[in-house]
């Protein structure tokens, strides 16, 4: 466009054009991508953005609505947003005779459907106000690091089925920011962050789901379950995410899975490169954990509360495991004003947690636990005021001479090898170490390091020590999750005992592991496992 750093622009006679229209795709993540780009010229040109009619975007319909044959319909009715979509579903007469189609990106859409929306340009072509002193404001909220409290309020204020009224020709900054840009950072936030009570994401939950409907007993290609995922469940996305969403599920390497839901059958990455050097989905293969049922009981499935897609039942909203999943595999994810990091914790410690809240008055009775990692051989210190220490194994093993035998939790062999790299190149820092030999393998760290005689003392006492931030609210994770099991429970036992009626203070321990299960080892024994019903 010819655009020139801190110019005020009072006019585009100097551009090479005179408008800049935005052309996305119709999705959450369309609206993302215009908010980005107003936020990029908001920042760089603000002038640009009061000029009339400078800045216009292009919409097309995300879903499609018809009677009769799709080519020559009886009747054809397009939407430009999802929540304009579900309002009219939702009205008599609509619920029945009528196909649809989602139209995820612009590629869905015909040649011959983009002919018709260039003609039809009063619908299709939107033009921004120019923006108001206010509304500048509100594109930093949206987007500043610095504004992440003040997104927390403006998503709190959000309130569902309020939409973007896209039959107006002109669209304010303010109206895109809280009526379609907040649409995206729900959806962000929802598929972001897992679920306190299973401890899955949506596609995880999708991925379960769908093992659980094949009962996946027999290993099958990540490739095709992948396929089978997205075809069953309306995974909007590419099928390269679920895959890796599926190789997650499955790894169990140190630092990631205490339990996996998901047999790895070929290799699934380790903690060499933290997961990353896994094979292509092409030549892996997975089934469900004998774990998995267990831990998902199948007499829970009726209970659940299931979403809708295209009339056919797809997964549930949220699954009720018998132990906090979330707590036993962690999780880590950025939404939008919320993140959630949630280390590892010892499947034994939650059991034995719930116990004590089963046989007390209250979450008191349960003690606070210390992250735990399946195969971590380190030393592993609560530092107090919500952070703990995972440290590495170091020993001197001669005058000038250590050996690491652990690193801490998550520092992955590769990464530190490389760090071991750019202290003897000593471009960035001095050199300290002379050189190394190592006898690494996929499960276990060993590194010989030599090193400067004078800086032996100093990087001995150090070690290969890390803090690690730990989430502040496990014991009222553990009471939340408690209750909701608990009233799961309820349900299970008067669908299959009718006679039975639910008492509050019942004293119930059903489907928790005894010390027996947990010790019990898996039939897979590559890896060590200290559980049965436990995530």
């Amino acid at each position: 466009m010819g655009l020139q750093h801190k110019k005020e622009y009072t006019d585009t006679k100097s551009l090479r054009y005179g408008h800049l229209m935005i052309m996305t795709d119709q999705d959450h993540d369309g609206s993302h991508i215009k908010g980005l780009l107003i936020n990029f010229l908001q920042v760089q040109f603000p002038s640009l953005l009061k000029l009339e009619g400078f800045l216009m975007e292009f919409i097309t319909p995300i879903v499609k609505v018809w009677k009769g044959d799709i080519k020559h319909p009886k009747q054809l009715k397009s939407f430009f947003s999802m929540p304009e979509y579900e309002e009219w579903k939702q009205q008599p007469g609509h619920q029945k005779g009528w196909d649809h189609k989602y139209y995820k990106g612009l590629g869905t859409s015909r040649p011959q459907d983009a002919q018709v929306y260039f003609r039809d340009l009063d619908t299709h072509l939107k033009e921004f106000h120019t923006m108001k002193e206010k509304e500048a404001e509100l594109i930093e909220l949206a987007f500043s690091k610095k504004k992440a409290d003040a997104r927390k309020e403006w998503l709190r204020e959000f309130v569902p089925g309020n939409h973007l009224d896209l039959s107006m020709n002109k669209i304010s900054y303010e109206d895109f920011v809280n009526k379609e840009l907040i649409l995206f950072s729900m959806a962000d936030n929802l598929r972001s962050i897992p679920s306190v009570i299973d401890g899955l994401k949506p596609g995880q939950r999708k991925v379960l789901y769908t093992c659980f409907k094949r009962n996946l007993k027999k290993d099958t290609k990540v490739v095709d379950l992948a396929g089978s995922v997205s075809g069953s469940t309306d995974y909007a996305y590419g099928e390269a995410s679920m895959q890796q969403t599926i190789i997650g599920l499955a790894q169990n390497f140190v630092g990631s899975n205490n339990i996996n839901c998901l047999e790895p059958s070929g290799n699934f990455g380790s903690r060499l490169q933290g997961g990353s050097d896994a094979a292509s989905p092409r030549y892996t293969y997975t089934r469900l954990s004998p774990f998995a049922r267990r831990i998902f009981h199948a007499q829970d499935d009726a209970l659940l509360k299931y979403s809708e897609s295209d009339g056919k039942t797809i997964e549930p909203e949220m699954y009720v495991p018998v132990l906090p999943m979330i707590l036993i595999n962690g999780a880590d994810g950025i939404g939008t004003g919320w993140s959630s990091s949630i280390p590892n914790y010892n499947p034994v410690d939650i059991v034995d947690n719930l116990r004590r809240r089963m046989t007390g008055g209250s979450k008191e009775d349960m003690k606070p636990m210390t992250p735990w990692f399946r195969g971590f051989t380190g030393e592993v210190v609560d530092l107090g005021g919500e952070r703990v220490k995972f440290s590495g194994i170091i020993r001197q093993t001669g005058d000038n001479e250590v050996e690491v035998t652990e690193l801490p939790v998550r520092l992955w062999t590769q990464d530190f090898k490389d760090r071991l790299e750019d202290i003897i190149k000593a471009e960035k820092v001095p050199s300290f170490i002379k050189d190394y030999t190592e006898y690494n393998t996929p499960d276990k760290v060993h590194f010989i390091i030599k090193m400067e005689d004078k800086h032996i003392k100093n990087a001995t006492e150090k070690g290969l020590e890390e803090t690690f931030h730990k989430y502040a609210t496990v014991i009222d994770i553990m009471e939340e999750f408690y209750h909701i099991r608990l009233r799961y429970y309820e349900k299970r036992k008067v669908t299959r005992f009718p006679i039975w009626t639910p008492k509050r203070k019942t004293n119930l321990h059903p489907a928790i592991p005894t010390q027996r299960d947990a010790e019990r080892p898996r039939q897979d024994e590559q890896s060590v496992s200290f559980h049965s019903n436990d995530y």
